[in-house]
């Protein structure tokens, strides 16, 4: 079978955008069709500055919400990165075949380190190297695809790269992954500035479905949803993002064409509306199971124990050999 990995930084509450871009996919095809891993990837939480309790907190809810949303531990794996050390073993192996102009051509470090230049400070080492270890989180399990939004296609070349050159250099051992990308709502934007993509790590708020939010919460952010000053409701993502945004939502949430939903409203209320209650909706069920989740705790622990277990038998064969091909000595 196809192998698949895929995973979930714990740097904020997970979104609308995460469920619609990632995870339901995830649930309907990915661990149906291949075999899938799905990792909580809490190392790459630590390349900014955080609070510790609250990255173990973010972790463990990301782990509950994946479950909650429909992964199936008997048909796929689901564990946190921390908890296989092959993650780190192959990171460092990996980053002696990475340049440091590769690193720093990184679009995600350019920015965020432009940002901190401004206020007089400077950015972690592992913002610089954390790509690196997404490679190694892909290579380790000689993964064929990695499904992803657009603003992480780059990181999935450089793991691409990589593999490639540590090939050419010391023998063949990796398998070359590609990215795949989902189509309809592949990148939820934010309700209050729809040029954004809606992130969990922007806590601002107004603008971004949070999947635990509740119902009339909701409701509330939708109805608020930024438009334009335009009368008719069409699909135009370059000129009317913000009813593209709610147009691709609800067709995302009802199996829709954004397009053709764009002819069945005469006001933006009537969309705001229709919108706002396929939402609320689509995430009854996950809220629900979350819930329950939470009352059982022990069970959410219990599966990434054993999905770190299964991770780790599987990522170590593949570690030791790219130990052994760049020249290290067997222990």
């Amino acid at each position: 079978m196809t192998r698949v990995f895929s995973g979930v930084k714990p740097t904020g509450h997970l979104t609308l955008g995460n469920y619609l871009g990632a995870v339901r996919r995830w649930v309907d095809l990915d661990q149906r069709q291949s075999d899938a891993l799905f990792c909580v990837v809490d190392l790459h939480a630590l390349t900014v500055d955080h609070d510790p309790a609250r990255v173990r907190r973010l972790t463990r809810q990301a782990a509950t919400l994946l479950l909650a949303a429909g992964l199936d531990p008997e048909l796929c794996t689901v564990f946190v990165q921390s908890h296989v050390d092959e993650h780190t073993r192959l990171s460092y192996v990996m980053e002696c075949v990475a340049t440091d102009g590769e690193m720093r051509r990184m679009v995600q470090y350019k920015e965020k380190a432009a940002r901190e230049r401004e206020r007089g400070g400077s950015v972690r080492l592992s913002l610089l190297t954390y790509p690196v270890l997404m490679a190694a989180d892909i290579l380790a399990y000689g993964t064929d695809e990695v499904p992803v939004g657009d603003d992480q296609t780059q990181h999935v070349e450089l793991a691409r790269d990589l593999a490639v050159r540590f090939n050419q250099r010391y023998g063949h051992t990796f398998v070359v992954p590609r990215a795949t990308r989902p189509g309809v709502a592949a990148r939820v934007m934010n309700l209050q500035e729809p040029t954004s993509k809606m992130g969990k790590s922007d806590d601002s708020g107004p603008g971004i479905v949070y999947l635990l939010d509740e119902p009339d919460v909701v409701r509330k952010k939708v109805m608020r949803a930024v438009t334009d000053s335009a009368a008719e409701v069409v699909y135009d993502r370059e000129e009317r993002p913000g009813v593209a945004n709610l147009l691709e939502i609800l067709a995302a949430c009802e199996g829709g064409n954004p397009e053709a939903l764009s002819g069945v409203y005469e006001s933006y209320g009537a969309l705001k509306k229709d919108t706002a209650e396929a939402v609320v909706e689509l995430l009854r069920p996950v809220q629900e199971r979350h819930k329950a989740l939470c009352a059982d705790p022990a069970y959410v622990e219990g599966v990434l124990r054993d999905g770190a277990e299964k991770a780790r038998r599987m990522a170590k064969p593949m570690v030791d050999t790219a130990y052994r091909a760049i020249g290290l000595l067997p222990a």
